[in-house]
């Protein structure tokens, strides 16, 4: 048996840990149950879940949609902090980097929320604290009172280069998508560089970040298709997956939606997603198309960690997993409040 920096016995056990907690999250029938339930019924649901602590604490400040929404978002940063505690060496290094993609979603939400002038309250319901931003951090960015003084908070940290670069650009056209794109590159680009440093473990974290890229690289392939997003697609492309930028520029030009599909399949390797990619061709709504290029995503990492067993996988498969239940009771949720049929509700769940 190694020491508890990072040999055998201590892998074992974190990973252990980690498909026993997956064993307990809510499976399909959990939900499809939901759908036929009032908001009421489904906090009830939700309370004899593992969301019970953040439901009875934050019942006496929060009702309806608020208390889920907060209970939620609270749920799932604890519950990331927790395993960063449980795990070991590397495994930890690997898992804290990763979960630094909070960081730039919570920041973005804080801008926008700012600029859109929603409630300072309002903003806090959704952000999730599980990056290296804590609570307290967030909680003093949404005290400030321009975005440049949000910036200039964040000085020190990795992202503030990308955020002073670009927040007069922001600011002038009210747009973030730019910046949002820049610092999902630098969050690509610091794991691809911390995973091909020849750290222990650091090729299985590679292909896990690989396969990310690859599925992000495609849904907005998708999204242009659909134009849902604007901007140069040189700029949306992330550098690390299978496509290279000459490839993303190229299927971008193709207008024939079966050519598209053809030429994308000449790129992918995994079976499941050339299997999947064969089901679109005739397929338009983008937004099932990302939902089920989700779920596509989510068999392959189960795969991947299956292989893999003592690996960081299994670890990143369960933060993904959490993360796509709290996605799924949060959309029952507002799905619920906006007085949507539980058919359309069902099309926005990653099960």
């Amino acid at each position: 048996m190694v020491g508890m920096t990072g040999g055998p016995a201590p892998y074992v056990y974190v990973c252990t840990r980690m498909r026993m907690r997956k064993s307990k999250l809510i499976q399909r029938d959990e939900y499809l149950r939901m759908l036929n339930m009032s908001l009421p019924e489904i906090t009830r649901v939700i309370e004899e879940t593992m969301y019970k602590q953040e439901i009875d604490e934050l019942g006496t400040s929060f009702k309806g949609i608020d208390l889920i929404e907060v209970a939620l978002s609270w749920n799932l940063a604890k519950e990331y902090q927790k395993i960063l505690e449980i795990t070991p060496g590397t495994l930890k290094q690997f898992t804290s980097s990763y979960l630094r993609r909070w960081d730039i979603q919570n920041v973005l939400n804080i801008l926008r929320g700012k600029t859109e002038g929603i409630k300072v309250g309002k903003i806090k319901e959704i952000l999730i604290p599980a990056g290296s931003l804590d609570r307290f951090i967030l909680d003093r960015l949404l005290a400030e009172d321009s975005m440049d003084r949000i910036v200039e908070a964040l000085r020190g940290y990795r992202m503030y280069p990308v955020l002073a670069e670009n927040i007069g650009e922001a600011k002038e056209t009210g747009s973030f998508s730019r910046m949002e794109n820049e610092l999902y590159k630098q969050f690509y680009a610091d794991l691809l560089a911390q995973a091909e440093s020849g750290i222990k473990g650091g090729q299985l974290f590679l292909s896990f970040i690989q396969l990310d890229i690859n599925i992000s690289n495609i849904k907005t392939l998708f999204r242009l298709r659909a134009d849902k997003i604007e901007g140069d697609p040189h700029e949306m492309y992330i550098a690390g997956g299978v496509l290279t930028v000459d490839d993303f520029v190229r299927l971008n030009t193709i207008q024939d939606q079966v050519e598209f599909i053809d030429n994308l399949k000449m790129k992918v390797r995994q079976k499941t997603l050339l299997a999947f990619l064969d089901e679109l061709k005739g397929e338009n709504k983008m937004h099932d198309i990302e939902v089920r290029l989700t779920s596509v995503q989510l068999d392959q990492m189960e795969r991947m960690s299956k292989r893999h067993p003592f690996s960081i996988h299994p670890i990143l498969v369960y933060l993904e997993k959490k993360k796509y239940e709290v996605f799924n009771l949060r959309a029952i949720a507002r799905g619920k409040e906006s007085m949507l049929s539980a058919d359309r509700i069902m099309k926005y769940l990653v099960i």
